[in-house]
């Protein structure tokens, strides 16, 4: 039995929970997908606590919260002393590697300019979080023979579609690992938005030639939400045949026994539900929020298992690190739920996480959007700065269409959802504030120089590695 795993995670980009067969759709088949589930656990509440790609991702990298990381919008460059996943597993003898999207720099900017969509350099050094093997582009949404950048300036293009050419440079680095142990992350785009083309013409002829929505997509919003819905359901079909490919590849070489698989997401999106633009994330809805994530390791993840516990993005990082033996670094703030994901009798949970948004914007600080809410195993709360609040029972009202906290009956439970809210948000010093207030946390370069607790050292500080023990 291995006691320090290889790992792959498999990042894929706006995928919601329930688009996929093994949350209810049946419009789609996704065999390899399924079988990561039948041959490993399926965390059902795994949330996207803050459904935005940057604030999202760098949340999974360092294991904190947007109130501290800074992260509260996207393409901003994040701080050299973050430390990452990569920093803590390669202080252990793990190569590390990140191929595909990482939206955690700026990039090309501003984001308006990138017309023809540029490779999107990320520099070497801390601005890559540790990563040595990067084949990596910031952020661009070129899905055929798109860019991605090495070893110095110049770029390197794949042949074909992103999610092959992702898996190619994913593979290149499992075979010169050697023996090894590696951390790789995956991080196709699919099932992302572009302005270009979506999917190969192969994927879109498997859909029906009908697609049914559920019914929170009202009316006036069907023919919108069906168009992009068949451009989803396309992606995905895509990102299956990538799971089946870097199986065959691990079986091959011999070490998919040997290989921690983690299957997940940055963040969902709406679809059209609650009236909300299709491809839209950015609201409290288990459209956004709830995202699949699937752990496959024969030697250890239960077979066919299922984990209801809450688990967060800020919770992945120190989850594995539980699961393989790795000191957590001092700096996470999420929680190691890895007796939890095992099975095991008395391990950790959390009752309730918080969940939020502060931006109305993506790439830019404008108020409108600004709300907090938190999220038990059967409801979702929401307050929002306009003044707006939402109570849901998902247990019985999984599509979210009544909200009792307009209802006098549930007066109760929503005074007792807020206090849970309030305390959530003290752990993180964070207030409901509109979102502006927090334009002096960054500077001319988009750098990071303040969080919710004032201001911070230099933005290109070297980590404080103490930490990391």
């Amino acid at each position: 039995m291995p006691t320090r795993p290889n790992i792959v995670v498999l990042l894929t980009d706006q995928l919601r929970a329930t688009a996929l067969p093994l949350f209810g759709e049946r419009q789609i088949e996704t065999p390899n997908i399924d079988r990561l589930a039948a041959e490993g656990t399926l965390l059902t509440e795994s949330l996207s606590t803050c459904p935005v790609c940057t604030p999202a991702r760098a949340m999974l990298l360092t294991g904190r919260h947007p109130q501290t990381t800074g992260h509260l919008m996207n393409t901003v460059r994040t701080r050299h002393s973050e430390i990452s996943i990569a920093d803590a597993f390669a202080r252990r003898g793990y190569r590390t590697g990140w191929v595909g999207k990482w939206h955690l720099h700026t990039g090309v900017w501003p984001a308006i300019d990138r017309m023809p969509q540029h490779p999107d350099w990320v520099p070497e050094g801390r601005d890559r979080l540790g990563f040595d093997y990067w084949r990596a582009y910031n952020q661009h949404m070129v899905y055929f023979d798109g860019y991605v950048h090495g070893d110095d300036w110049n770029y390197l293009q794949w042949e074909g579609y992103e999610t092959d050419g992702v898996l190619k440079f994913g593979t290149e680095f499992i075979d010169d690992a050697g023996d090894d142990p590696f951390l790789l992350v995956l991080s196709p785009h699919q099932p992302h938005f572009t302005p270009f083309e979506f999917a190969p013409d192969a994927y879109y002829e498997r859909l029906p030639e009908t697609l049914e929505l559920p019914a929170n997509v009202p009316d006036e919003m069907q023919e919108e939400a069906c168009v992009m819905y068949r451009h989803y359901l396309a992606m995905i079909l895509a990102l299956d045949d990538m799971v089946g490919n870097l199986m065959s590849h691990l079986e091959r070489i011999g070490k998919a026994d040997d290989t921690l698989i983690v299957f997940t997401s940055d963040h969902g999106t709406e679809g059209g539900a609650h009236g909300v633009k299709p491809w839209l994330k950015k609201h409290p809805h288990d459209e956004s929020l709830r995202v699949p994530t699937i752990l496959r390791w024969p030697s250890t993840i239960p077979a066919g298992g299922r984990c209801d516990a809450i688990t967060t993005i800020p919770d992945l990082f120190p989850s594995l690190c539980g699961l393989c033996d790795i000191p957590v670094p001092r700096s996470v703030e999420g929680r190691d739920l890895s007796d939890a994901w095992l099975g095991k009798p008395g391990a950790e949970t959390r009752d309730a996480a918080l969940l939020m948004n502060f931006s109305a914007a993506y790439d830019w600080l404008v108020d409108g959007m600004e709300w907090r809410g938190v999220r038990t195993a059967t409801h979702t709360y929401t307050r929002w700065l306009d003044g707006k609040v939402e109570l849901f029972d998902r247990r019985n009202d999984p599509l979210e269409m009544t909200n009792l906290a307009e209802k006098p009956e549930f007066s109760e439970t929503v005074a007792r959802h807020e206090r849970m809210l309030l305390d959530l948000m003290a752990e993180r010093g964070d207030r409901l504030v509109p979102c502006t207030d927090a334009k002096n946390w960054y500077d001319s370069q988009r750098r990071v120089v303040r969080n919710v607790f004032g201001k911070l050292g230099p933005p290109e500080a070297i980590p404080d590695w103490s930490l990391l023990y």
